[in-house]
């Protein structure tokens, strides 16, 4: 049972290692995406269970589309599945999806389910997972750049009005806040061009554990490390 701790909003998490996890154990590298899958489940139904109302998931980078034609076709079926087999579990357990990224790279078919499955979930009122897929941080500031371009050009708003306020409402993570917390398994120290604007002022988390090892005893830990830390956004403050 977890001490009272500072719970943050909004976590974000680099699920890394599935492929290590897999080679370590003679096993294909998809089997490590699906026991990645099954972390992902156990991780969002604790986070729900203390507090978190935003978790966001790095499932797929828009570098990723270059792998081994092989991999990024067995994870395209893996997520298909999910998307089409997930939805009532979600729905009953009153989480919302929401997907960011760059939704027209995928084939028209899971375009199709992802608009399904965040339809379906929108008026839920629990915890939002929001799933990275086709998502880099730097495209994702192109496409507000572009969005925001497109508004000076058609006279709806002067260069003088763009504002950090503007910018993060043209960024796919616009309904929701940025993250408190982010977290990468793995033992890799970067962030690898996720949430590259969103996490200017979030607490880095890096766990020395492959994401399929990651579950509710790693993420109390998490948050409990995260309750340690003084945030001055900046400003010079002795921590109590």
């Amino acid at each position: 049972m977890m001490l009272k701790l500072n719970i943050p909003k909004h976590v974000a998490i680099i699920m890394d290692g599935n492929g290590r996890w897999a080679k370590a154990r003679s096993l294909p590298v998809i089997a490590g995406h699906r026991s990645g899958a099954k972390a992902a489940e156990e991780v969002v139904s604790r986070a729900a269970k203390i507090g978190i109302e935003y978790i966001t998931l790095f499932a797929f980078s828009s570098e990723n589309w270059q792998r081994e034609q092989e991999w990024v076709l067995e994870f395209m079926g893996l997520l298909r599945w999910y998307l089409q087999h997930s939805v009532d579990k979600l729905i009953k357990a009153n989480v919302r999806i929401k997907i960011i990224g760059d939704k027209t790279t995928f084939a028209k078919d899971l375009q199709d389910m992802i608009l399904s499955v965040e339809e379906r979930t929108k008026d839920n009122t629990g915890i939002t997972v929001i799933l990275a897929l086709s998502y880099g941080g730097r495209d994702d500031i192109k496409r507000a750049t572009q969005k925001i371009a497109r508004a000076i050009k058609n006279g709806e708003i002067q260069p003088e009005d763009i504002t950090e306020d503007l910018v993060g409402n043209s960024l796919d993570t616009a309904f929701c806040p940025d993250p408190d917390l982010l977290i990468r398994t793995s033992g890799e120290l970067r962030v690898s061009n996720y949430l590259l604007w969103q996490l200017a002022y979030a607490e880095y988390l890096f766990v020395d554990c492959f994401w399929p090892d990651f579950g509710e005893k790693q993420l109390d830990q998490a948050i409990e490390q995260y309750s340690k830390r003084h945030r001055t956004y900046g400003l010079y403050s002795v921590a109590a």
